[in-house]
């Protein structure tokens, strides 16, 4: 019983409006960063880590998911379209999802 309350206290945290716009703020910016070739997750979080210094604890581990999640989107959103892998995780889009952007299936990529 105690992990649903801890579940549903989690929820709460989540979507409290400061932190629901430090989600999306975080995933954007995660993923602008992980479309830039050569710069994956991990570069992500120590260029923005300085956000975080200011916020709440929670605010912050939240962000920095987002950030992490957003970096990993958009690192294979490059490897599809461009064939430059972000990091190495998103190598093996580069097999499968540039040759399908070639012939005009990148959405399905």
């Amino acid at each position: 019983m105690a992990a649903v309350e801890y579940l549903m206290y989690g929820f709460k945290v989540v979507f409290e409006p400061a932190n629901f716009f430090w989600l999306t703020l975080g995933s954007f910016l995660g993923t602008v960063i992980g479309m830039l070739p050569g710069l994956g997750p991990a570069t992500g979080i120590a260029l923005l880590l300085p956000l975080t210094f200011v916020m709440k604890p929670e605010t912050a581990l939240i962000t920095m998911c987002a950030i992490f999640y957003g970096a990993m989107f958009g690192g294979s959103r490059s490897s599809i379209l461009l064939n430059i892998p972000g990091d190495g995780s998103a190598v093996a889009s580069c097999f499968d999802g540039y040759p399908m952007t070639l012939k005009g299936e990148a959405e399905a990529a």
